[in-house]
């Protein structure tokens, strides 16, 4: 899992890359819908908490999500996302979102996998599916930090698992979906990792069958 994942990364790396190089033509309107956010370094991750003027950390479940930590240790630390959280070591990807990043998570709560058809989630996390269950939680994964302020209605953010999010803002709400089936909604945003940003989620986001 860790070498297909990579070139992946590798992949999207070098395509922000390229619009950045790029970025003396873009227009306003290309601007808008862009997944490159300018502040993506490590000195802007460091900073976000102040930023977003919540230096304590983010409070999900009753406990602080606090910017020292890795987005899977403060995940590991909400009960509201144990779910997703055993299905993150049953795809073998906690050395990848453990590592620098950025990310930009869209973390599903334990109710949103319940809304999923009887037995899924048992058979995503059987290990026989476990490539099945990386593409599904790598959906909601974006190279990159994005913040809910650099969420745009219409925007379009291209997955680690190459595929598409939509991105809608119906009055300050913030909602993500694969542009078919009805969107997620953020119920928390901005909770700041040392290695990017998560926001949680209240349904799990399914790739479109192809």
């Amino acid at each position: 899992m860790k070498k297909s994942f990579a070139p992946l990364l590798a992949a999207f790396a070098t395509t922000l890359m390229l619009t950045s190089c790029g970025n003396e033509k873009t227009t306003t309107t290309e601007t808008a819908v862009s997944t490159v956010n300018p502040a993506d370094s490590l000195a802007a991750v460091a900073g976000d908490s102040a930023r977003m003027a919540k230096p304590e950390g983010v409070m999900v479940d009753g406990v602080a999500m606090t910017a020292d930590k890795n987005i899977v240790e403060n995940a590991a630390g909400a009960k509201s996302v144990s779910t997703l959280v055993s299905a993150v070591k049953a795809a073998g990807l906690v050395e990848t979102l453990s590592g620098t990043g950025p990310f930009t998570v869209f973390a599903p709560t334990n109710a949103a996998f319940d809304k999923l058809p009887k037995g899924a989630v048992a058979g995503l996390m059987d290990p026989a599916s476990k490539a099945k269950l990386a593409g599904v939680l790598t959906y909601h994964v974006i190279a990159g930090r994005l913040v809910a302020a650099d969420l745009k209605d219409g925007q379009e953010l291209t997955t680690v698992n190459g595929e598409k999010l939509k991105v809608t803002v119906k009055d300050g709400q913030v909602m993500v979906g694969n542009g078919k089936d009805a969107p997620a909604t953020v119920q928390i945003a901005d909770v700041i990792s040392s290695n990017g940003v998560t926001h949680v989620i209240d349904t799990v986001i399914l790739p479109v069958a192809k």
